[in-house]
């Protein structure tokens, strides 16, 4: 007989589970074989030769929280962004973000060691799913910002900035910041640059997201986005070549045209769309813990 909660872990994707196997895997090698750290994980001294920790870091997992706050996290909110992405752009974003959290996390280090003189930063083991994690939250704040969490009574569109917001709050009460905090920081703007001027969509002949709701200063309280704007407006002109304030005035127009699903009318359908498919899964899962609650009355009223 089914548990009354099973509806909450079901549904997730073959992909997700997939890539669990690979996190949960890579940890027990990890376990078995330490040294193997030296040839996985992102140690900025052996990069070269070893490039490919560049990509291998971001999938081992050195320790069991570690483990267990990527598989959930994994599970949970690639249940939620597959469907609506596609398998093989999730498979995609999950590499890319992967790839330049690591390239900026390497970069980085060296910068630090040059900075400080202090080789711990050339030699300590730099791993961890949890860039891609806040890249992931990156994805859910485009897809349903407006979702309210009932738990921490705060929208979707303000995670990303939460959770970065507590972790450089614990990274001066604890040590070991450094192998974790650019990762997180790194990951959460990489997946924004990704999704804001490189995802591709069916729907649209452009690619990424340039609706006023997804700028980098939203992901800002109010007060601070006439500071922030200036200066993302700087890094806007490096990637697009034009500033932000000359594409908005224009509309993101090529030609005098606009392009298709660049207005405000493309980001509310994918809203909608993302918050569509958030409360059929929530109204799925109701459903199947009803019917599991409903068995053992039938079974009783059986019995009798």
């Amino acid at each position: 007989m089914s548990s009354p909660g099973s509806g909450i872990f079901s549904g997730f994707t073959k992909l997700c589970k997939g890539l669990t196997v690979i996190l949960i895997g890579g940890h027990i090698v990890v376990r078995l074989l330490p040294s193997s750290v030296i040839y996985l994980a992102l140690i900025p001294a052996r990069t070269i030769p070893f490039g490919w920790n560049l990509i291998t870091a971001g999938y081992i997992e050195q320790s069991l929280h570690g483990v267990v706050v990527s598989v959930i996290g994994l599970l949970f909110m690639g249940k939620l962004l597959e469907p609506i992405w596609g398998s093989k752009e999730f498979l995609k974003f999950i590499f890319i973000v992967n790839f330049l959290t690591s390239v900026c996390v390497f970069t980085t280090a060296i910068a630090l060691y040059y900075i400080t003189r202090e080789e711990n930063y050339l030699y300590m083991p730099l791993s961890g799913f949890h860039g891609v994690l806040a890249g992931f939250l990156v994805g859910i704040k485009q897809i349903v910002p407006d979702q309210e969490l009932s738990l921490l009574k705060i929208k979707a569109k303000w995670l990303p900035s939460l959770i970065l917001l507590i972790s450089i709050a614990i990274s001066f009460f604890t040590p070991d910041s450094a192998t974790y905090l650019p990762t997180l920081i790194f990951g959460a703007y990489m997946g924004w640059i990704y999704l804001r001027y490189f995802q591709r969509k069916p729907e649209a002949k452009h690619r990424g997201d340039p609706s006023e709701d997804f700028a980098f200063s939203t992901f800002f309280p109010e007060f601070l986005r006439p500071i922030i704007d200036p200066i993302a407006s700087m890094f806007h002109r490096m990637l697009c070549g034009k500033s932000e304030a000359s594409t908005n005035a224009q509309g993101y127009t090529v030609g005098g045209a606009p392009l298709i699903g660049s207005d405000p009318i493309e980001a509310s359908r994918r809203r909608e769309r993302g918050a569509r498919a958030l409360e059929e899964r929530l109204a799925a899962e109701r459903l199947a813990a009803g019917k599991n609650s409903e068995e053992p009355q039938i079974d009783e009223s059986d019995n009798v």
